[in-house]
């Protein structure tokens, strides 16, 4: 939205996100009447996206005016990692099994393959959407929107940088890339409220999902206390302290890396490493697992899931602020073309799911993990259960490591797509 919107001032921005998660909330929170009728529907999680995108539809907000976001992405999201974190069973993490990996590289497959097959589709009945030369070759801006959706901003700066797409045109591909990641961003949430049904249609598995669940659960009602303010002050001092060390770890370790030649070129694959918002993530997931063996554990029977559950909600209502509604009809061409890639995306995961019975959750994290990276993906994990936050994050570290290469290789399958 280029218009500047009613309210500029990010206090007043930030009061109406509130107001919004709490008016959620509270309607939520009635077990009869017309509110328990709308959401056994809509799910809260869903409404706490969609109503920031309405004001910044209507405009009365705009993230192009705002910096919630920003500040929730890189203050927020690693406190919240760090107290979600606290309880984790890193044992019972890895007896979830080999389908969140299988799930999460069937999502990878299916951008790299999406991409080519939706120009090939296109082409048939609108080749012009698909077309171009040099620079203007769509395939080259598509090639940014296959960096984003494997492993996030990085990469797709990392494919803007090798393959020189106009950056008079850059603009539409930015738009493909968060309009239909931000359309199935809705419809993920929609099935979190819908999982117990998907999960029997796909014959999934849940045993241990619903063990590590149960484990925390059972673990926070034995430490379990009425939380007093000393308790509060000491987890955000550990939360936000181990922010700090995860911004000054990230600057250093990204700083240190640009003094190589492979990581310092743009053009190279190696570059995406350099990204500090990477490097904060994972050094925040590692002090947060780190917490998990020592005595700071029992604040998770203070509340600390809960609190990193607060801000999570922050995150999911600035990124529907993001998302203007109207925007969907702006390139109807390319948003057809990014349409039919995500479908090819969802189909696979479904296909493969419904195979080896993996239940939902592997299904949703694995796509965010790929699609949202690791500003989505504990978002997405954590709205099945707090304690699964970290599932998201650790398979989003992943996809941030491979996204440049699996997007290299789309690319070149796009390239050869649009010379047939």
């Amino acid at each position: 939205m280029n218009n500047q919107p009613i309210f500029t001032d990010d206090t007043i921005v930030f009061g109406l996100l509130m107001l919004m998660l709490a008016l959620v909330f509270y309607t939520s929170s009635k077990k009869t009447g017309a509110w328990a009728k709308f959401y056994s529907f809509i799910p809260a999680l869903l409404m706490c996206y969609l109503l920031p995108a309405i004001l910044n539809s209507v405009g009365l907000i705009s993230p192009e005016h705002s910096k919630v976001y920003t500040i929730a992405k890189n203050y927020l999201l690693p406190a919240a990692i760090v107290l979600m974190t606290l309880s984790l069973d890193l044992k019972s993490v890895f007896n979830l099994g080999p389908k969140a990996l299988i799930m999460f590289f069937t999502g990878t497959v299916g951008i790299i393959i999406g991409g080519p097959i939706a120009i090939l589709l296109v082409s048939t009945f609108s080749p012009d959407t698909v077309g171009g030369a040099g620079p203007d070759a769509v395939w080259r801006g598509l090639s940014t929107v296959a960096g984003s959706w494997i492993g996030g901003g990085a990469n797709q700066t990392a494919m803007y940088e090798i393959f020189k797409y106009n950056p008079e045109k850059f603009g539409s591909m930015i738009l493909v890339d968060i309009v239909v990641a931000q359309i199935w961003m809705a419809l993920l949430l929609f099935g979190i409220g819908k999982k117990e049904k998907i999960d029997r249609w796909l014959k999934a598995d849940n045993t241990a999902i619903e063990e590590l669940k149960q484990k925390v659960i059972t673990y926070e009602k034995s430490v379990a206390k009425n939380p007093n303010l000393t308790d509060y002050m000491i987890m955000f001092g550990v939360a936000f302290f181990a922010v700090g060390i995860s911004h000054f770890g990230s600057r250093n370790i990204s700083n240190f890396l640009t003094g190589f030649e492979a990581f310092n070129d743009k053009t190279s694959a190696l570059a995406s490493f350099t990204s500090t918002f990477f490097w904060m993530i994972t050094i925040a997931t590692i002090i947060g697992i780190i917490l998990s063996f020592t005595k700071a554990k029992k604040y998770e029977g203070a509340g600390a899931s809960k609190l990193g559950s607060v801000f999570i909600y922050i995150l999911v209502a600035s990124i529907g602020m993001k998302m203007d509604l109207a925007s969907i009809f702006e390139n109807p061409g390319l948003l057809i073309v990014g349409l039919i890639w995500m479908a090819i995306h969802v189909i696979l995961l479904i296909v493969v799911a419904k195979l080896i019975k993996a239940p939902y959750f592997f299904l949703a994290v694995g796509s965010k993990a790929n699609v949202g990276g690791a500003a989505s993906a504990p978002v997405v994990a954590a709205a099945f259960h707090p304690s699964l936050a970290t599932v998201g994050v650790l398979l989003a570290v992943v996809g941030y490591a491979i996204g440049t290469f699996s997007a290299l290789f789309c690319a070149s399958l796009m390239e050869m797509a649009s010379t047939m």
